[in-house]
C-alpha cells in the first residue's frame, strides 16, 4: 500500500502528469499546424463555435488568459478571416466576437483532428480504466480548486 503523504511519489506523479500534458499539447500543436493554426487559436475558434457573440473579456475569462492575449489572438485570427468583431448594441464601445464561415470550418476541422488524436491514444484506454483514471482527475482538481480558493481568502484577509 502507498503512502498518500509520502512526497517522493507525489513529486514523481506530479512530473509525469507535466511531462505527459507537455507532450500531448506537442502532438496536438503540430497537427494544428499542419491544418494553419495554433493551440491557442484553436482554443478561440472552438470556444467561439459553443458560443458565439461574447465580449473580449468573457472569451478571455472562459479561456484562463488576460484581456491583452485574447485581444491579439482576435488580432491575427481576424486577419486570417476566421472571426469578426461586431459593435456591440448596447455599448458601441465593446465588440462581440463572431465566427466567419470559415472560422466555422476551422473549428470543425480543428474539433476533428483533436477526436481523432484522442481516438488513437486516450481512445484505446479500456472503459474501466477511463472511468478510474477520470475518477482520479476530478479528485486533483478539486483538491487544486479547493487550494486555490483558500489562497485568495488568505490573501483577501490580508
Amino acid at each position: 500500500m502507498t503512502d498518500r503523504n509520502n512526497p517522493d511519489t507525489s513529486i514523481r506523479v506530479w512530473f509525469r502528469l507535466v511531462r505527459l500534458m507537455a507532450r500531448m499539447q506537442a502532438a496536438i500543436s503540430d497537427r494544428l499546424r499542419q491544418i494553419g493554426i495554433s493551440i491557442p487559436q484553436c482554443d478561440v475558434l472552438t470556444t467561439l463555435s459553443e458560443q458565439e457573440g461574447v465580449s473580449q473579456q468573457q472569451l478571455a475569462e472562459r479561456l484562463y488568459v488576460t484581456k491583452g492575449n485574447i485581444s491579439g489572438l482576435l488580432d491575427r485570427l481576424e486577419e486570417a478571416g476566421f472571426v469578426e468583431r461586431r459593435a456591440a448594441a448596447s455599448d458601441r464601445r465593446q465588440y462581440s466576437i463572431h465566427l466567419t464561415e470559415s472560422g466555422r470550418a476551422m473549428a470543425e476541422r480543428a474539433i476533428a483532428v483533436q477526436y481523432k488524436w484522442i481516438a488513437s491514444t486516450v481512445g484505446r484506454m479500456t472503459e474501466a480504466d477511463l472511468e478510474a483514471l477520470e475518477t482520479q482527475v476530478v479528485a486533483l482538481r478539486d483538491i487544486v480548486r479547493q487550494q486555490e480558493t483558500s489562497a485568495r481568502a488568505k490573501a483577501a484577509e490580508a
